[in-house]
């Protein structure tokens, strides 16, 4: 019988193969790939550098049950809400862990088969998923100690007999870099003895062995599952500690982009439409190498960006965000960033690293736990605990100035920090939260202990509807921040991969051009970023003389394109030169 020439998409799986396993058959295993993800090895190869979106994508961050109403499953409220109330503001949908989990909120995941029964159900998925694109996580890094995997791991039956990460207690592993305080392996009895696995969060979250192909294929066939049921986004969540070599840092190791760059190949393969995001919290120049050459990462977590312009905003000075954003590389097409504020999670203290002093980091910390903000730490490689993540609601930390305190600014200050995320080069974010200027949940923070808990509020439906219907900070923050999104989403120069230029206007006004890829719409953003009065010259800018300048936000002419301007206390303009049509999908 004559041999089948491999197909392009075999050749190019089984070379990602062989550098992950050299020593298996891995034109057998590219097969066993393939059919697991009921994928064609003929399937057309996706035209690369495509940009996947534009100007109208805004995501919504969000826990599947952070709305909940009584007798409703908390998916089908969400999806009301986001359907009656934000269709004309955002895009896609980012589902934090809606799966069975022991622990860290959904990130301890027991089974990535079912929907927690207490959300509500796949349906719920996939009728939201027909409204919006969804984003779902992919916990790849680790699962929960109370999974069925891991007790087939003690019981040394498969699936899960070998799914785990083992160590010998006695290895050096000084150098492992990782983002907690708690020991690195968690001694273990199984029916084949002691065993010491691999802990790189909690000792309730089991890290994974992709060491073992299998594990490879258990996952292919839980995205498989994923796209099936209409998600087309995913998040690699903690994906930079993936693989695992005793000796190293155990991070960012050639083998996790490798992985990445494998289940890229399937994705997109499966369904050209499909995006990948990693999360990796670490130092921003480590960060960017998740892009690989447009063959890794679709978009990256902007993780410098919450703490350097909260930074700027309570110090009144933009030097360091200016100087960071000005290092920072355009990304190619088909690349982008997702610029966020605010998440589940703190505001990373590690991508300030080589950014902010450590006296401006201390005088940062300071600052936020003097607006009610926690501090997490980690341990470095050297024994040292070091913070890791100030805990607090983006509406707390914008409370007032590291100078004067909590001052009658805080609205203004957090709409500003919302306009600089809204039209910098990227997709941005907005963490439901951010949407309500949901306080800091102290009464949670007591209840589980946990300081991540101070920004995961829980919101009964009644009062929400009361706090955005009636005078409150509450509704004030909603419609000024969906108002934005609406204007965002007409304007061509705020495509995520429109041309961006940082201007420089001092450290006290922040500024920047934005032209659109067709070089048909400019758009300057200048930002107050301190609570006294700041004015500067249109000439400045070199507005295009025969255009007819406009500010977005207001809707001002500017007729004298040399005039002075000046900007109230956190004031921003978007001044165009001409006025996009709104575009929603």
């Amino acid at each position: 019988m004559e041999n089948v020439p491999l197909s392009h998409l075999e050749q190019r799986l089984i070379a990602h193969l062989q550098l992950l396993y050299p020593d298996l058959d891995n034109v057998e295993l590219a097969k066993k790939c393939l059919a697991t993800f009921h994928l064609d090895p003929m399937t057309e190869t996706p035209r690369p550098h495509r940009n996947i979106w534009d100007q109208s994508d805004i995501m919504l961050i969000t826990y599947a049950d952070t709305l909940r109403r009584e007798g409703e499953a908390p998916l089908e409220t969400l999806h009301k809400f986001v359907k009656n109330k934000l269709s004309d503001s955002i895009s896609a949908v980012h589902l934090l862990p809606f799966f069975p989990y022991s622990s860290d909120d959904g990130f301890s995941v027991m089974d990535y088969t079912t929907v927690n029964p207490s959300c509500g159900k796949w349906d719920h998925v996939s009728a939201l998923s027909k409204d919006f694109k969804v984003m779902g996580d992919l916990v790849i890094n680790h699962c929960s100690s109370r999974s069925m995997w891991f007790e087939n791991f003690k019981a040394g039956v498969d699936p899960g007999a070998s799914f785990f990460y083992e160590a010998d207690p006695n290895a050096d592993l000084s150098a492992v870099v990782r983002p907690r305080t708690s020991p690195l392996l968690r001694e273990v009895q199984t029916k084949n003895g002691e065993k010491h696995v691999w802990c790189t969060f909690s000792h309730d979250q089991i890290d994974l062995n992709f060491e073992n192909p299998n594990v490879l294929l258990e996952f292919l066939r839980i995205i498989r599952l994923y796209l099936e049921k209409g998600i087309r986004w995913f998040r690699l969540d903690a994906v930079a500690f993936l693989w695992k070599i005793p000796g190293t840092t155990s991070i960012n190791l050639p083998q996790t982009h490798e992985m990445i760059r494998l289940l890229r190949l399937m994705i997109e393969h499966y369904a050209p439409d499909a995006v990948i995001i990693t999360e990796t919290n670490i130092p921003n120049q480590e960060n960017l190498t998740y892009f690989g050459n447009a063959n890794e990462a679709h978009l990256i977590y902007n993780f410098s960006l919450p703490p350097l312009l909260i930074n700027s905003l309570v110090t009144g000075n933009c030097s360091h965000l200016k100087q960071w954003l000005m290092s920072m590389p355009p990304a190619q097409q088909g690349t982008t960033y997702l610029n966020f504020l605010a998440s589940h999670d703190g505001i990373g203290l590690r991508p300030t690293e080589g950014l902010l002093s450590e006296w401006e980091l201390e005088t940062l910390i300071n600052t936020m736990k003097r607006f009610g903000g926690k501090l997490s730490a980690r341990t470095t490689p050297q024994g040292e605990s070091k913070p890791y993540e100030i805990n607090i609601s983006l509406w707390n930390a914008l409370s007032g100035s590291a100078q004067q305190g909590p001052d009658q600014w805080q609205f203004a200050r957090f709409l500003c920090a919302t306009g600089v995320m809204m039209a910098l080069e990227g997709v941005p974010a907005l963490y439901i939260h951010s949407l309500f200027g949901t306080e800091n949940d102290m009464e949670r923070v007591s209840n589980t202990g946990h300081f991540r808990s101070i920004n995961r509020h829980i919101w009964d439906m009644e009062d929400l509807d009361h706090a955005l219907n009636t005078n409150t900070h509450h509704q004030k923050v909603f419609q000024s921040v969906t108002k934005l999104t609406q204007i965002r989403r007409a304007q061509p120069a705020f495509h995520p991969n429109a041309t961006q230029y940082i201007l420089h206007m001092g450290e006290n006004l922040f500024a920047f051009w934005r032209q659109s890829l067709d070089r048909r719409q400019s758009l300057f953003a200048v930002y107050n970023m301190t609570d006294q009065p700041q004015s500067f010259n249109l000439s400045e800018l070199n507005l295009i003389a025969t255009d007819v300048w406009m500010d977005l936000v207001t809707e001002q002419i500017y007729e004298d394109h040399l005039g002075k301007v000046t900007l109230m206390p956190y004031q921003f303009v978007w001044l165009a030169n001409k006025k996009g049509k709104i575009k929603i999908n």
